[in-house]
């Protein structure tokens, strides 16, 4: 039964991803040149029908009947073709040092988190973003002194456009309640800001070319304390190797133009979601963080 449930889950993935890389449908197994084939079917519309079948009177061909000689790869209904022309798809961008420093130098000229999100609408550097349907900034109070950064958005994220609003996102709520602190008290963003198709773990590249923008809105929040969701986001803006167990709980520091920020990596919610346990040692971590919040 759990087998089942696991390849249930598995073919659910493979869905997610093919429709979050843009595949609406299946065709067939062999290729279908549609417009060969909708300019074939136009010149049979324009050829004289056949003659009457002979020996039997008033009774066309079948030829006439169909007004098309199908060919065995053809598709059954040529007259369903789609009628408009499938966009082109975009070039891949290589995120080379060309292109990172693009964005560095876009991500300095920003001097409010609203002119920052309106360079990331505008930046076409991330190969994530055409698969997205909404850019994933942040939530919360930009003013607060505590701001959460994880990796990168999920379905829910995507289609609302906000960070951490599915399952993950209302157990950080809670972990959040459980120290007498709400959203209106943090600030929450993703390294990427754009989800990955089917969910999968943003590439290095795609991680690299976003890195600039989350380090400016790091820098325009200007937080008193910094909590990594996940090893993946302490790594990429820290630059430690620990894994998430040997790193969490450990207080660091994150270094800005003029001052360091305490720093903090815990658990990500959605690995407490998987690991019901360690919820205790994430317990702990933000009772740290209340603590550390208490002495500024």
């Amino acid at each position: 039964m759990q087998n089942s449930q696991d390849n249930l889950k598995d073919i659910e993935s493979l869905l997610e991803f093919y429709r979050g890389a843009g595949v609406d449908c299946f065709l067939g197994d062999e290729p279908v040149d549609w417009v060969e084939a909708s300019a074939r079917q136009a010149a049979q519309r324009h050829q004289t029908p056949p003659a009457t079948a002979p020996g039997n009177a008033g009774a066309p061909a079948q030829a006439a009947m169909v007004g098309e000689t199908r060919s065995p790869s053809a598709p059954r209904q040529l007259a369903a073709a789609p009628s408009r022309q499938p966009a082109p798809a975009q070039t891949a961008v290589m995120p080379d040092h060309e292109t990172i420093a693009s964005a560095r130098d876009l991500a300095a000229s920003a001097r409010t988190l609203a002119d920052l999100k309106a360079c990331l609408e505008t930046f076409e550097g991330c190969n994530l973003k055409p698969t997205a349907k909404t850019l994933v900034f942040g939530d919360g109070n930009p003013g607060a002194r505590l701001m959460f950064v994880g990796e990168a958005p999920g379905r829910e994220e995507d289609l609302q456009g906000k960070p951490f609003v599915g399952r993950s996102g209302q157990l950080l709520d809670r972990m959040l309640s459980a120290i007498g602190l709400d959203r209106k008290d943090a600030y929450i963003a993703n390294v990427v800001p754009w989800r990955p198709p089917g969910n999968r773990t943003p590439t290095p590249q795609e991680t690299e070319i976003c890195k600039p923008f989350i380090k400016r809105q790091i820098e325009l929040v200007n937080p008193d304390v910094l909590v990594f969701l996940g090893a993946a986001s302490a790594k990429n803006l820290l630059g430690v190797q620990d894994g998430i167990r040997k790193m969490r709980g450990r207080w660091m520091s994150y270094a800005l133009q003029d001052r360091e920020i305490a720093a903090i990596a815990t658990y990500h919610p959605a690995y407490l979601l998987r690991s019901p346990l360690e919820k205790r040692l994430s317990w702990r971590d933000f009772l740290s963080i209340r603590a550390r919040l208490a002495d500024h």
